[in-house]
């Protein structure tokens, strides 16, 4: 009897309009430790896809977002949702720096997917 593998999942960055990846340049200007932290998170994700739980995932309530949790140092969260075909799109990514997720941060991520709709 053979072990069924699933294929990994695939991560892709919000693009805005104009050709910008703001998720993307939030990782790039993190320090070498808080950017290796988001790597091997990032493949825990590939890795388990919608399997993956708390506490590394979080639904937010009431919308379709999900929020990746990196914590240490640095409290790092990314929003992201899950589109067709075993991927998933990072839409947000902030320093989590009080206990409460600010609204302003998952409006811009509700915001992004709401604008990027039609396109994935």
């Amino acid at each position: 009897m053979t072990e069924k593998v699933s294929p990994k999942w695939k991560i892709i960055y919000y693009e805005s309009p104009s050709g910008q990846k703001p998720v993307f340049d939030f990782i790039e200007n993190l320090s070498p430790v808080a950017k290796s932290k988001v790597i091997n998170s990032f493949n825990l994700l590939t890795d388990f896809g919608i399997n993956m739980r708390q506490p590394h995932v979080k639904k937010i309530s009431g919308t379709d977002l999900w929020e990746i949790r990196i914590l240490g140092q640095d409290s790092l969260r990314f929003f992201y949702k899950t589109i067709k075909e075993q991927t998933f799109l990072l839409l947000h990514g902030f320093t989590k720096k009080k206990q409460k997720t600010p609204k302003k941060e998952i409006n811009t991520a509700r915001r992004r997917l709401l604008e990027s709709q039609s396109r994935y």
